[in-house]
């Protein structure tokens, strides 16, 4: 299983990015795609999450209205779009997936495989 992120980078405050995960190596229609990230010195902290069969979403309060998760089954692809970004968001962020199982699913451990990351840097 590959999960490659891309589509980071700096951006001011109230802007907007789209973040991609390319997924491959297996069938992920009965899996469960997460969002994470991690600022420095901080613990990797919950986004959110999409049930890949049903395009079911489950977000941290702290995005909730801001970011959108979406998928495309056709490019096994995931995406986070963020939108009235702010500098707390600053992190990498990372795509994460596992199989199954609920997708009110905000603990890291839960996930099998992940991507390698792709930085965010928001200014004011």
């Amino acid at each position: 299983v590959q999960l490659v992120e891309s589509g980071g980078g700096s951006v001011q405050a109230g802007g907007s990015l789209r973040l991609s995960c390319a997924a491959s190596g297996r069938t992920f229609s009965a899996y469960v795609m997460g969002w994470f990230r991690q600022a420095p010195g901080k613990e990797r902290e919950f986004v959110g999450t999409i049930r890949w069969s049903t395009g079911s979403t489950y977000y941290a309060d702290s995005v909730k209205g801001r970011f959108t998760i979406s998928r495309d089954n056709a490019k096994n692809a995931v995406y986070l779009q963020m939108n009235s970004l702010k500098p707390e968001d600053t992190a990498i962020y990372y795509c994460a997936a596992k199989s199954g199982g609920s997708y009110y699913a905000d603990n890291p451990r839960l996930y099998d495989f992940w991507g390698q990351g792709t930085q965010v840097t928001v200014s004011s």
